[in-house]
């Protein structure tokens, strides 16, 4: 490419970097460069659109901000995969929602045991510290990869009849309503980050110290009954959670 061929346009209003920034990110969207493909090095670009290597660099930091592509120290920067995404304006289990978007969610049951509820366990079910509840662990697959390890904590009575379902290919919202005929109403949820411990690495392929995505989730049935307490940990490379808020405007005007 050439300067008389450059899409680049010096002198613009738009600067250099964004300039490029736009058209590396609709080649990466349109597939030119696709997922996991190597992207040329900063000195290639820089060559190629007669720019500095400042301004690729510039370009190239905000994609990775975007999370459209990560750079491993002495290999270069590669295209990065898209990642799944939930929208949680509602609520609905994984495979639920992910289904209506064209993935494949399967589980795998790590196990279902008894255990004796911990202080913090205890305080979100209303229960007392020591109580039985039943503990559900599952690796949750996104088209045949592992994204999340979800951790489940239910009353005894529940748990049995969770155990006696199909907990490989359902989600435990739609067990609770349509087998147990629970009506859910509302979830309280946390959400922070953590580094992947063992058991982490294990379960979702990653490397120990990677950032998982910690998502603390307490689900209510429509009378306000706590019955489901979960820890939801995900691949922050690999999975998205989105929200919609919206600005609430008094009647007073604004501050």
């Amino acid at each position: 490419m050439n300067k008389k061929t450059s899409p680049l346009i010096p002198f613009a209003p738009v600067p250099l970097y964004n300039q490029l920034k736009e058209l590396l990110r609709a080649q990466i969207l349109d597939g030119t460069y696709p997922p996991e493909s190597r992207m040329p090095s900063e000195s290639e670009l820089g060559d190629r659109f007669h720019v500095s290597r400042i301004t690729v660099r510039q370009a190239l930091g905000d994609l990775q901000k975007e999370g459209l592509i990560f750079k491993i120290h002495g290999k270069g920067t590669y295209v990065a995969k898209p990642k799944a995404f939930q929208n949680v304006s509602k609520l609905q289990g994984l495979a639920e929602s992910l289904s209506q978007l064209g993935y494949e969610v399967i589980n795998q049951l790590i196990s279902v045991k008894l255990i004796k509820a911990n202080s913090r366990i205890a305080e979100r079910l209303q229960l007392h510290e020591g109580d039985k509840v039943t503990e559900i662990k599952r690796v949750r697959l996104i088209n045949r990869e592992p994204i999340s390890l979800e951790i489940s904590y239910v009353l005894p009575d529940i748990g049995e009849k969770l155990q006696k379902a199909d907990l490989i290919t359902r989600d435990i919202f739609l067990i609770l309503e349509n087998d147990l005929q629970l009506n859910l109403g509302h979830a309280d949820l946390a959400i922070d980050a953590v580094l992947a411990d063992s058991e982490l690495t294990k379960a979702l392929s990653v490397e120990e110290g990677s950032p998982i995505m910690r998502i603390e989730r307490l689900t209510h049935t429509a009378d306000g009954k706590p019955i489901d307490f979960e820890f939801l940990y995900y691949r922050g490379d690999a999975f998205q959670y989105r929200f919609r808020i919206d600005r609430q405007h008094n009647d007073g005007g604004s501050r």
